[in-house]
């Protein structure tokens, strides 16, 4: 989304644009929503080959009134920097620190992190750098906290197909696993808004992005903050048994289930996602967490 394609929404303003820089000096793309800077802070985190684009139907809904949204474009993704260097997709640390930066960078007074799918690798990866202190809660959606093939679902090797040195092959796997990404057929304009945001992300990129370790045990176990895991009880990426696991591993997690849905209920059941969404959020003021 450029400055100008964004939308305004409920707040009837266009977001905060910022182009931030990264402690390993890459340009990253910033949205920031809100128009009060003192409301409780939602920042969200997109997945594999897509972009900040994919929060939309959050950014534009009445979220916007009660709360301090920040989307951003990960490394290699939409309007943000694209080194081919493998390097700056396999280290853990990196990605911890370009969320650690986009936090303070925004003076963002410990928010509530959304990550949905490979975005839970990056939340993961910066709970194991820097604690969970910055943060006041996290809300994995259909996210990946474990390799563990009973936890994957069969539309996971299209994401390795989609880095192919073919760029018709990897152009037919991006299409199917658009497809796989919901329950209901997504609208045809839907489906090609998506596929736009999943071109600029590089078959360089999406190569160095697959395969990645995901360790993360130790991490959830240490966890002391609220943990919320949603996910689409049809999901054919992430497995509900992958949100069972990832709250089961914390002291403080709870799950969602969402019948009917598939891997982006935020996308497939905004409605709903929102709402529970704005709970949580509240009662992690509420009771002061």
């Amino acid at each position: 989304m450029s400055p100008a394609d964004c939308p305004k929404g409920d707040a009837g303003e266009p977001p905060r644009a910022l182009d931030h820089r990264t402690p390993d000096g890459l340009r990253i793309a910033v949205r920031d929503w809100g128009l009060e800077r003192d409301a409780p802070a939602i920042l969200f985190l997109h997945g594999f080959a897509q972009s900040q684009a994919c929060w939309r139907h959050q950014v534009e809904s009445r979220l916007r009134r009660d709360f301090r949204l920040v989307t951003y474009d990960n490394r290699g993704h939409g309007r943000s920097d694209k080194p081919a260097t493998p390097a700056f997709y396999r280290d853990p640390k990196r990605w911890a620190e370009e969320l650690r930066s986009v936090i303070e960078a925004l003076a963002l007074q410990r928010p509530l992190l959304v990550a949905w799918s490979y975005a839970g690798r990056i939340a993961l990866d910066y709970l194991a750098t820097c604690g969970d202190s910055g943060l006041s809660g996290l809300v994995m959606v259909d996210a990946t906290s474990s390799v563990a093939p009973e936890r994957l679902g069969p539309a996971v090797p299209l994401l390795a197909e989609m880095g192919h040195d073919d760029p018709e092959r990897a152009e037919r796997a991006m299409l199917a696993f658009l497809e796989r990404c919901t329950h209901a057929p997504l609208p045809a304009a839907e489906l090609r808004f998506l596929l736009t945001e999943s071109r600029m992300t590089p078959r360089e990129v999406r190569r160095a992005l697959s395969g990645r370790p995901a360790d993360y045990d130790e991490v959830l176990a240490r966890l002391t903050i609220p943990l919320l895991a949603i996910n689409g009880a049809e999901d054919r990426v992430t497995l509900p048994a992958m949100a069972e696991y990832t709250a089961g591993r914390t002291p403080r997690g709870r799950v969602l289930i969402y019948p009917g849905v598939g891997h982006m209920p935020f996308w497939e059941a905004p409605d709903r996602f929102n709402r529970d969404l704005a709970m949580f959020c509240s009662g992690l003021r509420s009771a002061g967490a």
